[in-house]
């Protein structure tokens, strides 16, 4: 029993190590860096253009929509390249080949419900 918590007892101090050379280095990046805040510094910066207004501003559900799609499309490509280096070793042809079918069957119907709700029309 005490081989079995041993090995979790390693784990667990490489963990440490790890979260006290990480703090260490927020520390001293803390000490180290200069701090002079000014005006200037502390204004909003975004493009080289100065902040008008309130940092409150509405966005339409479509954009939403679009980042959901491209997510479909990033996780059927992550997908499929490890399907492509395990589709020709021995045993696996048929039914990986099944499965990608399945797979993209979902991705299809996904698709399929985002042109029917004519999600995909820009304006």
């Amino acid at each position: 029993m005490d081989e079995y918590f041993g090995s979790y007892a390693v784990v667990v101090v490489l963990f440490a190590i790890g979260v006290v050379i990480f703090a260490g280095a927020l520390f001293a990046n803390r000490m180290l860096r200069p701090n002079r805040p000014t005006p200037d510094k502390l204004t909003t910066y975004e493009c080289g253009v100065d902040p008008v207004g309130d940092g409150w501003a509405q966005s339409q559900v479509r954009y939403y929509v679009f980042t959901y799609l491209y997510v479909v499309f990033a996780v059927d490509a992550v997908f499929l390249f490890p399907w492509s280096t395990i589709f020709d070793a021995p045993g696996f042809g048929m039914t990986t080949l099944v499965e990608m079918f399945v797979f993209l069957g979902f991705i299809a119907l996904g698709i399929l419900y985002a042109w029917r709700k004519r999600v995909l029309a820009w304006t």
